[in-house]
């Protein structure tokens, strides 16, 4: 038998691979449309009811978790460790029985809402904060407490804004996710952005921010 031209047999290879890697996307994005459909599913079954339809949340109930910002700033290990493990103290019960893939299979669902870029690993490698406690005492007073609570107790303080101050948050948030939801805020919320000239209560710089953050953290250890 004559073998091929090598052209020939150039080409038939390169077909080939093209074959098998358009097979290799479309079982990926099967995968994923299957991961979103039963995320959605158990999305209905446990968290709507307080997160509402599509995540939206319900302001002084539950936050918003398709919000752009988040999804943009938050890890799928930070968002799978919260619905494992819930937030002491707060409304927010564990989900612990949905196990590791019920937890992914709702990140999947959430994900499925992402209008910006992921920034979440970028943002979660910032350096630790480093500031002063005192002057973030100050500043969360003055301009956190109002929704947050005077000790980061959330909701239960009354206030439109969640539980900041309990280790539930603080053992979970990166010191760079929670630096940079205090810059940008969270878009169609009670969640200002308080960094820049847009910002409507205090254009906060570097340093206060890192103020505020430690002494979060220092509430955390009390």
């Amino acid at each position: 038998m004559q073998a091929l031209p090598i052209f020939q047999r150039t080409n038939r290879l390169t077909l080939l691979i093209v074959l098998l890697g358009a097979s290799f996307s479309a079982s990926v994005s099967a995968a994923g449309d299957a991961a979103v459909k039963m995320g959605k599913q158990l999305y209905e079954e446990n968290c709507i009811f307080c997160h509402q339809e599509n995540g939206v949340g319900q302001v002084g109930i539950a936050p918003s978790l398709t919000n752009k910002e988040l999804l943009s700033t938050a890890t799928d290990k930070f968002l799978i460790e919260t619905i494992r493990d819930g937030r002491m103290g707060t409304s927010m019960a564990s989900f612990n029985m949905l196990g590791t893939s019920g937890a992914q299979a709702i990140v999947a669902y959430l994900r499925s809402f992402e209008k910006l870029p992921n920034r979440a690993a970028e943002v979660n490698m910032e350096p630790d904060a480093f500031g002063d406690p005192r002057f973030g005492k100050q500043w969360y007073e003055q301009i956190c407490s109002t929704c947050h609570g005077m000790a980061g107790e959330g909701y239960e303080a009354g206030g439109s804004g969640t539980a900041i101050g309990k280790s539930g948050f603080l053992s979970k948030a990166s010191d760079g996710f929670i630096r940079e939801t205090i810059k940008i805020g969270r878009s169609n919320t009670p969640m200002h952005g308080f960094q820049g000239p847009t910002a409507g209560l205090a254009d906060l710089n570097d340093r206060e921010i890192d103020d505020i953050i430690v002494y979060l953290r220092s509430l955390q250890t009390h």
